[in-house]
């Protein structure tokens, strides 16, 4: 169980977000039949928050800080490392695998 990154265009391969970095990031989440749940590109504004610190689900904390500026990538969370038994109703359904399209814009 965990996330998995399949790389889709690689980044610069030189500057990866360190723990407690500010990044911005565009994604759009799924499950794993295909429906949206959410989408910062369908807001037109990427989202920010600080990584590997617990303010977004398990598998960003670790996958992020993987990635390299620039990178766009496929994240598959388990529910062990995304909401788990309780969900996120009514949007995320319990135990859920979530799929994420990720790309990487900015750090700090």
């Amino acid at each position: 169980m965990g996330v998995t990154i399949e790389t889709l265009v690689a980044g610069d391969g030189v500057n990866f977000p360190k723990k407690g970095d500010q990044v911005a990031i565009h994604y759009v989440g799924t499950l794993l039949d295909g429906k949206k749940f959410d989408s910062s590109r369908d807001r037109g504004v990427p989202f920010e928050t600080q990584i590997g610190v617990g303010k977004v689900i398990r598998g960003w904390d670790e996958a992020v800080p993987q990635l390299s500026r620039g990178q766009k990538a496929i994240l598959t969370c388990t529910p062990d490392y995304a909401y788990g038994a309780r969900g996120f109703p009514p949007v995320i359904p319990a135990n859920s695998t979530l799929i994420f399209e990720v790309e990487l814009l900015k750090i700090n």
